[in-house]
């Protein structure tokens, strides 16, 4: 029998899982094409003068994630990477002279808490209990379930779990089931905000994230996220994966139900026995396959919820910078009634949360000696019209509030600059409204109510990545795609 033809589109955390896992468990030959000239999706990187700048991912939670990846193959995280746990993990600016430091140790955490609202601190270890429960059963089991049933989640021990990790209540009523004050409320509500909507909207199932936060740690890995895709590289070509760059696929061509092969833009066919798309699902969807093999109509995506778009900065500073941490969280504006612009709105708020991360303070080799590597992030609804116009005024409304919160000239300062936003993300990855993390996890775009990872009416294509199950993020990204491998594996007896 001739040895099976896998075809992977796209080299991002979930094409590059699911290609070394499909290469190391079967006796497939596995292809990714990746329509960039470099691997990682939104997790590549580009140089400039001395700067090197991460494009996208620059948060490391879940380390336990990545060390399940790479021990499916033998490996440790540390035969590719070197990793940091920064403390303080990242500051939250609520105002000038108003800064959070949040310590890493978990006793200086909780003093931290109680110094803003006595008794939070064993208010913080009730909450974290419950949290970790939700880690546990969420992360180690629900998130590497395929979701193609009901059935998956019909046990009555699961049933159990999934009521005690509170899916019908939201992730802002459970908050303040433990504190009252502002501060921690939106301390802990932060790590949802880019699930894609509001924390009245998103179950409380997701406080699973601030056990990650706060018990497991941020962490960095030294010389930039990317350093993760190149691992990820290494090792899937070490397993056999062949990658080809500035290979943009234009179409999957079916005949009777199957994908048979895939045409290049250039023109040249592909043979699949099978096809993983790790690209953007709708684009896969709507655009790389005849309309009657679409799994969803239009109408369908439209009517979905999606995470948030990002206006980016990558900024080069011929300066050290004071009185900023390696990850910056600015809340110096109230959410308030601005919060639905963030998400569903088709206008740019008026007064932007923001993000601002210096990786040069823990790494100097990202950055000239001497200089900074700065990068903003703008989190936005997606779907808007952005021009230059309209970025170079959220610069400047952004910059006003960094130089005068860590009181210092930066602006000046800037000798290296580059802007990112909703065109670029449908132009590098052919993303959906121009989305930056995919669906939001609300309640009704949960497990089986998100885009299927299995085509319904061509038998031999799969999906895998952040418009699929488990969701958006990195960790869930390698997770997906060891979820579509075990599927492909099943179902194709390999």
């Amino acid at each position: 029998m001739s040895q099976k033809q896998v075809v992977v589109i796209g080299s991002g955390f979930a094409g590059l899982s699911a290609a070394t896992y499909l290469a190391d468990k079967t006796s497939c030959s596995v292809t990714i094409l990746e329509k960039n000239d470099s691997p990682g999706g939104r997790a590549r990187k580009f140089e400039h003068q001395g700067f090197v700048f991460d494009m996208g991912p620059s948060w490391y939670w879940m380390p336990d994630v990545f060390e399940d990846y790479f021990a499916a193959f033998g490996k440790r995280p540390s035969d590719y990477y070197d990793l940091l746990r920064l403390d303080p993990s990242y500051a939250v600016i609520y105002g000038e002279e108003d800064v959070l430091d949040i310590p890493a140790d978990l006793s200086d955490f909780k003093a931290m808490l109680d110094k803003i609202e006595p008794g939070a601190g064993g208010q913080l270890d009730k909450f974290l209990a419950q949290a970790k429960y939700k880690y546990e059963v969420g992360i180690h089991d629900l998130v590497n379930r395929p979701s193609r049933s009901l059935f998956e989640f019909t046990s009555p021990g699961l049933l159990v779990d999934m009521i005690r990790m509170d899916i019908f209540q939201s992730m802002a009523k459970h908050v303040r089931k433990y504190f009252t004050h502002d501060k921690i409320i939106r301390l802990m509500e932060f790590p949802v905000l880019f699930l894609g909507e509001t924390a009245e909207n998103i179950p409380a199932l997701y406080s699973l994230m601030n056990y990650a936060d706060i018990a497991l740690g941020t962490w960095y890995p030294k010389n930039g996220m990317h350093e993760i895709i190149k691992g990820m590289v290494s090792l899937a070509e070490e397993k056999g994966v062949k990658i080809r760059y500035s290979a943009e696929v234009e179409e999957i061509e079916v005949e009777n139900g199957q994908a048979r092969r895939v045409r290049l833009k250039s023109g040249e066919k592909i043979n699949a026995d099978i096809v993983v798309a790790g690209a953007d699902y709708h684009h896969v969807d709507k655009h790389l396959l005849n309309p009657n093999y679409s799994n969803y109509s239009e109408d369908y995506w439209d009517k979905r919820v999606m995470a948030p778009s990002s206006l980016l900065f990558y900024l080069g500073v011929n300066k050290r910078l004071s009185n900023l941490r390696h990850h910056n969280l600015f809340f110096d504006e109230p959410l308030g009634p601005h919060a639905d612009a963030i998400y569903t709105n088709p206008r740019w708020p008026e007064k932007p949360l923001f993000y601002a991360s210096v990786p040069s303070i823990t790494d100097p080799t990202v950055a000239p000696e001497g200089m900074e590597n700065l990068f903003l992030l703008v989190p936005l609804a997606p779907n808007l019209e952005d021009s230059e116009e309209m970025r170079e005024k959220y610069y400047d409304i952004i910059m006003d509030r960094l130089e005068k919160i860590s009181g210092q000239e930066i602006r000046s300062h800037v000798i290296y600059k580059r802007s990112y936003a909703h065109s670029d993300f449908k132009s590098d990855y052919h993303a959906f409204k121009g989305n930056a993390y995919g669906l939001a996890n609300t309640l009704l775009q949960t497990a089986i109510l998100k885009p299927s990872l299995k085509s319904k009416k061509v038998k031999n294509l799969y999906y895998t990545g952040q418009l699929t199950v488990p969701g958006p993020g990195v960790p869930p990204s390698l997770i997906s795609g060891r979820v579509v491998a075990k599927e492909v594996m099943k179902e194709n007896n390999l």
